[in-house]
């Protein structure tokens, strides 16, 4: 039996946990060891404090993010967060502040203004209903608040923030604040806000890849800046999904030849545990590309999508190029609005349609 994979918190529901706890200290002047809040769809949920100091005029706390069992690049990072009253007493919402380490929005697209630091509508909405718990609902809420993240900034070249337009650091992000893991929703959410970004900066013609080889291959060889490139991983469903609703003119998807041929016989989740390839399937398919040649009996029983391939090429078919068609197809089905490309590699790089 399986083992149950544990939960665990977004960056968004670690600031609201520290924002609680620093402006408790700052109003009343006492030391937390953790702190109990509110999320969208959790009542109850107290958050252990890596830091938590304050005086008179701010507060100031820390959290430390626990993915739980996601893979996350976040995970373990410290969530600070700086509170304070605002000088100019004239707002009645808090204003929020990208520290160290938390990006500022560059390019439009976004659900969040140019130059507003990366803090997501959903996280601002959690931090402020904490607040008002706090300090009351009908009472003033010009607060300061300032997120910071140390090492935010390097830990967000592990993410997509440079192709979103966001700058200098990781995005505080979360719609429930909490992580589930190996969940697709967190890739499919990037991919429909790469989207957005592109369409937003005027992009007609995006690339999407299925992974880092097939990024460097849309930037090298086909010239696209990164503003205009999707990376989909193995979610080729979920961008067509959405495209159908946001179009494009144009899609240039590149990919390794096993991902694009489950893609060409209709699977739209290419992940290996999700799809596999039908060996009789290109079996037909080469055939009906022509070929003459004997097919063995390891092809026919465990062949992968380069060994059909090599096998091809043996008898001159470019079986590539088939599958980049068929994919169109499939695709052009789905979305007839829009024209696909299909660039079609193998592991290094080299392109074989």
């Amino acid at each position: 039996m399986q083992e149950q994979l544990r939960r665990g918190w977004t960056t968004g529901a670690c600031a609201t946990a520290a924002t609680a706890a620093a402006l408790y200290g700052l109003l009343h002047q006492k030391l937390l060891q953790d702190i109990t809040i509110n999320l969208p769809k959790i009542k109850n949920v107290t958050f252990a404090l890596k830091k938590h100091q304050f005086t008179s005029e701010y507060g100031f706390a820390s959290v430390i993010k626990d993915a739980g069992d996601d893979p996350d690049v976040t995970d373990g990072v410290e969530v600070c967060v700086d509170i304070r009253p605002m000088k100019k007493n004239h707002r009645h919402t808090p204003q929020f502040h990208a520290g160290a380490g938390v990006g500022v929005v560059t390019m439009g697209g976004l659900p969040i203004a140019i130059g507003e630091p990366a803090i997501t509508p959903k996280p601002r909405e959690m931090i402020i209903d904490n607040i008002k718990n706090i300090i009351g609902h009908d009472k003033n809420l010009a607060y300061d608040i300032t997120i910071s993240i140390p090492n935010g900034q390097e830990i967000a070249e592990k993410t997509w923030n440079k192709r979103l337009g966001i700058v200098g650091g990781l995005s505080i992000l979360g719609t429930t604040g909490i992580v589930i893991p190996y969940s697709c929703s967190a890739w499919i959410h990037s991919i429909h806000r790469g989207i957005d970004v592109a369409r937003a900066n005027g992009f007609s013609y995006i690339g999407a890849a299925t992974g880092k080889t097939s990024l460097a291959v849309l930037e090298n060889d086909f010239h696209l800046p990164v503003e205009a490139i999707i990376d989909m991983g193995d979610f080729i469903g979920g961008m067509v999904k959405y495209l159908n609703k946001k179009p494009v003119n144009n899609v240039h998807i590149v990919g390794g030849i096993g991902k694009m041929a489950k893609c060409a016989q209709g699977a739209m989740d290419l992940h290996s545990r999700r799809s596999t390839l039908n060996q009789q399937k290109m079996i037909n398919l080469l055939r009906d590309a022509g070929f003459q040649g004997a097919i063995n009996q390891h092809l026919q029983n465990s062949g992968t999508a380069a060994q059909f391939y090599e096998c091809a090429m043996e008898d001159n078919i470019n079986i590539a190029s088939l599958i980049s068609q068929r994919v169109c197809q499939n695709l052009h089905a789905y979305c007839p609005q829009i024209n696909f490309n299909i660039t079609i590699i193998d592991r290094q790089g080299n392109i074989l349609n």
